[in-house]
This record gives C-alpha cells, sequence and structure tokens, in this order.
C-alpha cells in the first residue's frame, strides 16, 4: 500500500468519525454528553481538514471550481421553495 492510499483510507475513516460525533451530539440526551461529542467532533474535523489539505498539496485530491451559472441556477431554485 503506498502513501497515497494510505491517506485516502485515513481520510475516509475521519470522515466516518465525523459522522459517528455528529450523530451522537445529536442524539446527546445531557449537555454533559452533548459537549463531548461536539468536541470530539470539532476536533476530528480538524484532523480530517489536515489531511485534506497534505492531499491537496500533493495532488492527491483535486477539487473542481463550480461554475457560476450552475450556482446562479440553484440560488434561484432554493430561493423559490422558500
Amino acid at each position: 500500500m503506498d502513501d497515497r492510499n494510505l491517506m485516502e483510507n485515513m481520510l475516509l475513516l475521519e470522515k466516518g468519525v465525523c459522522d459517528l460525533y455528529m450523530h451522537g451530539a445529536i442524539e446527546s440526551s445531557t449537555e454533559n454528553v452533548h459537549r463531548a461529542f461536539s468536541n470530539s467532533l470539532n476536533d476530528t474535523l480538524k484532523m480530517q481538514d489536515e489531511i485534506y489539505k497534505k492531499m491537496e498539496a500533493k495532488g492527491w485530491y483535486k477539487t473542481e471550481q463550480a461554475q457560476q451559472s450552475k450556482l446562479d441556477t440553484l440560488k434561484q431554485k432554493f430561493s423559490a421553495q422558500g
């Protein structure tokens, strides 16, 4: 397994952990439990962001710039629903 595959796996794992912590925070029954899940979620989001930035710097994670026309179409769609 090469470095790129390891980083991809780490990123996927971090995303999964974020999902678990988010649901834990949503479903928590006390303030202390909610705070613990929220703090863990924030820490994990930071780690996920660091992994993403390292992958992006190596050219392993590329994003595309959204076309303005598509953004405008979505804005119109959702403003019409409100």
